[in-house]
């Protein structure tokens, strides 16, 4: 069976590495919008589909009740993101962010919903606000990253990781974001050693391990790259993702089967 980008997306858990075979595969940035689920930090956190939606019934009554609580407003808006509705959940931000200017904790969620849906710019005028040069929130700056990452500022997202990291240091999601930023500016050396580091922290974040394997997989080392992705999936399924990456790098070109390190052209960027 030949699989599909949107299968082998969501088998490894994250269609943010989407992103890196694209870069890698075509030696060339993407700016078009994508998912960053994950250990990205702009996704809300992962939690089973009945969860997310006995969380939607409940705050979903609360909000219809009090539209201005900030609080119920940032979790309502969390449940819908969670469960695929995007623009309501943007909508509802932007009113209790109209209501609640200098909240913090909203005016951050409000952004990452901005950013989920494409609104880059303005998601990074909003995350701007929800905190300050002299009190800064490493949540905020690794979803200001994050944001920036899409936008194919890969330098500038790498730096607000960094500064994320001088407050908390060795954090394995923002080791995860920092990660896969390297990968999409195709540093793949820097992402791999990146990504071990946040993959070392127990307990391990089974998407952190599978962007390990692709990242591993994208410099050759498919045996390897599979039995780090058999961690978390069946040993069919970790087969099958290593021999779609294997088979969409040899079409391009961009690396032998023999296994040695790939090395990709200085596309535009």
């Amino acid at each position: 069976m030949r699989f599909t980008r949107s299968r082998y997306a969501r088998l490894l858990g994250s269609a943010a590495v989407i992103v890196v075979i694209a870069v890698a595969v075509a030696g060339c940035q993407t700016t078009q919008p994508v998912e960053t689920t994950g250990s990205v930090t702009l996704a809300p956190p992962d939690r089973p589909d009945a969860d997310w939606r006995h969380d939607l019934d409940v705050y979903g009554q609360q909000y219809r009740a009090n539209p201005s609580d900030p609080e119920v407003a940032a979790r309502y808006a969390q449940a819908l993101r969670a469960t695929g509705q995007r623009a309501q959940a943007v909508a509802i931000l932007e009113q209790a962010a109209m209501a609640n200017p200098r909240n913090k904790v909203l005016l951050g969620e409000y952004g990452r919903a901005l950013a989920e849906a494409g609104q880059y710019e303005q998601a990074l005028e909003v995350l701007d606000r929800a905190h300050t040069p002299e009190n800064p929130d490493w949540h905020i700056l690794s979803a200001q990253g994050a944001v920036l990452d899409q936008m194919g500022r890969h330098e500038e997202a790498q730096r607000h990781y960094l500064t994320a990291l001088k407050i908390v240091p060795d954090e394995p999601t923002v080791l995860s974001n920092l990660g896969l930023s390297y990968a999409l500016s195709k540093d793949l050396k820097n992402a791999e050693a990146t990504l071990r580091r946040a993959a070392a922290h127990l307990p391990v974040d089974p998407r952190v391990r599978q962007n390990l394997a692709l990242v591993v997989g994208l410099q050759g080392r498919f045996d390897e790259a599979e039995a780090i992705a058999r961690a978390d999936l069946p040993p069919e399924e970790a087969a099958a993702n290593v021999a779609y990456l294997k088979e969409m790098l040899a079409q391009k070109g961009n690396v032998p089967i023999t296994g040695r390190a790939a090395r990709y052209g200085a596309g535009p960027s």
